[in-house]
C-alpha cells in the first residue's frame, strides 16, 4: 500500500510498524503515543468510545467519516474512575472536524482532546487503513501529532516495532478504582437526564475498567451498586454481604489479568451467588470455569454485531469492544455457550450449569450501540431477587 502523499505540510501522522505512514492534520493533544490500531464501525458516540477504558493502550480508526461534529459534553464521559479519564490513546478521522451542532455540547472536541492528552488525526484514508487491518490484523503504530510537521520516520516506526503489544499485557490495574465507592445513579431519560435511585437489593462489581453505564444500568435494572478495585480478596466482598457480584469490562489481556482475579473469581463462584460478567469479566469468567481464551486478529469494536442468543432463539444487534476472545472448542462440559457471533461465529456468552453464573461478550450497556441486550440487566436483576 502507497503512503498518503499529503499536497501541504501535514501536522500529523500515524506510523505502523511495519513502516506503512498515513498523514493528516493533527487536533487535540500534541505529542506522540503508541498503541494496537483497531477499526471502529460505530455511527455514534466517539466520546463514549475514547473514554471506555477497554481501549487502553490503543488508537481508534472510526470508519464513520464525520467525527465531532456533534462536540462533547462532560455527561457522555465512560471511565468509572478518574484514573481511566484518558482510555484510546488516539482517534483517527477521515473529514476534518468541524464546530459542534448539538443542544447538549459543553465544549469542542479539539479542546476535549487537549485535556484528555487525546492525540487526533484527521484527512486520512480510513477506508484504507481499515482494509489494511482486515487483511493484516491490528498493528502496533504511533500516532503523533507536531505542528512544525517535523516527524521522525524512522524513529516513530522503531518506535511502534518495539512496542510489547497488548499480549500478556495486564491494563486493568492502571484504569480501575483504586478504592471502595457506591453508585447511585440511572441510565440517563427524558425528561430529566440523570436520576439517583436508592436500591436495596446491593451487587458488588468488580471494576477491571468499567464504563458508567453499566453500572447506570444495573441502577435502573432495580440494584444497588458498591464498586470495589480489581484486587480485593473475596473475603472482602463476601463480607460486604451483597447480593449478587458483576465482573466488569476492562482492558488488555484477560489471561494477565486472571492471574490474580481468577482466584478471586473462583471463590465467588463457589459462594453460590448470582453472577454476571461482560467484556474482560466474561472472559475471565471461562477461564476461571477451565476455558481459554485466544487474541483475535481484527477484534470486534462496532456497535452493528449480530449475535444469536440460544436461551431464546433471537438475534440481537449489540456493540462490541474487545481484541481477545473465548474459544468455544475450550468450554468444559459444565459450561454451556449461550451467545455466539453471526459476523465469525466466535463465543459471546456462557452460562455455568446448575447456578446462576453467567457472562457476555458484547456490551449490554451499548453506549453508544442499540438497546437489545438491555434484557441482560434485568436477567440478572432477577437472578439476584430469585437468589
Amino acid at each position: 500500500m502507497t503512503p498518503y502523499q499529503p499536497t501541504r505540510t501535514p501536522t500529523a501522522a500515524l506510523v505502523l510498524a511495519n513502516g506503512e505512514v498515513f498523514f493528516g492534520d493533527g487536533i487535540g493533544h500534541v505529542g506522540s503515543a503508541v498503541g494496537e490500531v483497531c477499526f471502529n464501525t460505530a455511527m455514534t458516540g466517539y466520546q463514549e468510545i475514547l473514554t471506555d477504558p477497554s481501549y487502553a493502550a490503543q488508537i481508534v480508526c472510526f470508519t464513520f467519516p464525520h467525527v465531532g461534529n456533534t462536540g462533547t459534553t462532560m455527561e457522555d464521559e465512560e471511565a468509572g474512575s478518574p484514573r481511566a479519564e484518558t482510555a484510546a490513546v488516539g482517534g483517527v478521522f477521515r473529514a476534518a472536524v468541524t464546530p459542534a451542532s448539538n443542544w447538549r455540547s459543553d465544549s469542542e472536541l479539539g479542546e476535549w482532546l487537549s485535556a484528555r492528552k487525546i492525540i487526533g488525526l484527521s484527512g486520512v484514508d480510513t477506508r484504507a487503513l481499515t482494509a489494511f487491518i482486515r487483511e493484516n490484523g491490528m498493528p502496533n503504530g504511533v500516532i503523533a501529532h507536531e505542528p512544525s510537521g517535523q516527524f521522525d520516520i524512522p524513529a516513530l516506526t522503531q518506535q511502534a516495532q518495539e512496542w510489547a503489544g497488548l499480549v500478556g499485557a495486564d491494563l486493568a490495574q492502571d484504569v480501575a478504582s483504586d478504592a471502595q465507592f457506591d453508585w447511585t445513579q440511572a441510565r440517563w431519560e427524558l425528561p430529566g437526564g440523570y436520576k439517583d435511585i436508592e436500591n436495596t437489593k446491593r451487587v458488588v462489581l468488580i471494576d477491571y475498567g468499567v464504563k458508567r453505564n453499566i453500572m447506570r444500568n444495573l441502577v435502573s435494572a432495580g440494584l444497588a451498586v458498591t464498586v470495589v478495585p480489581p484486587k480485593t480478596p473475596a473475603s472482602e466482598i463476601l463480607a460486604l454481604k451483597p447480593d449478587g457480584v458483576v465482573l466488569s469490562n476492562g482492558p488488555g489481556d484477560p489471561a494477565a489479568t486472571g492471574e490474580y482475579a481468577i482466584p478471586i473469581i473462583r471463590a465467588l463462584v463457589a459462594a453460590d451467588m448470582p453472577l454476571l460478567g461482560i467484556c474482560l469479566g466474561h472472559q475471565m469468567l471461562a477461564l476461571t470455569l477451565g476455558a481459554k481464551t485466544v487474541k483475535m486478529d481484527q477484534g470486534h469494536h462496532g456497535a452493528n454485531h449480530p449475535v444469536k442468543d440460544h436461551t431464546t432463539d433471537k438475534v440481537e444487534i449489540v456493540s462490541m469492544n474487545h481484541g481477545f476472545a473465548v474459544d468455544s472448542e475450550s468450554l468444559p462440559d459444565t459450561v454451556e455457550e449461550t451467545h455466539v457471533s453471526l459476523f465469525d461465529g466466535t463465543n459471546c456468552g456462557i452460562r455455568l450449569k446448575g447456578k446462576p453464573v453467567f457472562s457476555v461478550q458484547h456490551h449490554p450497556e451499548a453506549s453508544p450501540g442499540p438497546q437489545d441486550s438491555f434484557y441482560l440487566f434485568d436477567r440478572f436483576a432477577d437472578a439476584v431477587r430469585a437468589a
